[in-house]
């Protein structure tokens, strides 16, 4: 709507091209989020309930971190296989959506706290407030940088989504989710997608990037020592 109104009507379906293309992340977080309320719920010991939470909070955005990593860095050959030249363009787009959407993930997952806290009356200032970004940063980004501009304001809106909800549901369900691997997970998968912008290298550079995600990890001290021994043992058998 913004692009329409601020911008011209053929950037409007550039921008459809690159939104449809990361509403793939939507498939990944619509099972999710069908089965999770129910998982979630059926913990009934709290501090049970706070170590899942904690650990389900993770392994989604690391999840959620690779698949947009390999929608952003795939999107240029995407869109090229999906349409013709004039639509090229949506590839731009595409990281920037995906990422908006892992930060909508995390917000599903923070705010079961406050589910079964039954203190929902304060969502609506939550999701609120995100919407007042949105709208003030179309405005304001869309006129100089077009569809790029709506791309940023809907990345900036589910992440005000997510750390407002974290703020609120911590203050009620308080939870110690694992912010260091949370931030290393969603951090290195944008980090890949900036080397793999910048260094070019066509389609096979593109692919090695998304499939060392996983690795690049390693080094960053993401895996518990559990994990990397698991790994290690399955790496073993393999």
């Amino acid at each position: 709507f913004f692009i329409l109104k601020v911008a011209d009507t053929s950037e409007v379906g550039v921008y459809s091209i690159g939104s449809r293309i990361a509403s793939a992340m939507v498939l990944l977080l619509t099972a999710f989020r069908a089965a999770w309320p129910a998982f979630a719920f059926s913990i009934e010991d709290d501090e049970r309930a706070r170590r899942a939470y904690s650990y389900v909070l993770t392994y989604l955005l690391f999840v959620a971190s690779w698949a947009a990593l390999a929608l952003g860095l795939l999107a240029p050959w995407i869109v090229e296989w999906l349409t013709t030249p004039a639509f090229y363009d949506a590839s731009d787009v595409v990281g920037l959506l995906a990422f908006g959407a892992v930060a909508f993930g995390g917000f599903i997952v923070v705010s079961i706290g406050v589910g079964r806290a039954k203190r929902t009356q304060f969502n609506w200032v939550v999701t609120g407030a995100a919407a007042a970004v949105n709208v003030a940063l179309n405005l304001l980004l869309i006129p100089p940088y077009g569809m790029m501009g709506a791309a940023i304001a809907t990345v900036a809106a589910y992440s005000t989504m997510f750390l407002g909800m974290i703020w609120w549901s911590q203050q009620i369900y308080p939870v110690p989710y694992q912010w260091r691997r949370v931030v290393t997970a969603a951090a290195a998968g944008v980090a890949l997608v900036t080397v793999g912008k910048l260094a070019g290298g066509g389609l096979p550079v593109a692919l090695l990037l998304a499939l060392v995600y996983p690795l690049a990890l390693l080094p960053l001290g993401f895996y518990l020592p559990a994990e990397r021994k698991a790994i290690g043992g399955r790496l073993r058998l393999a």
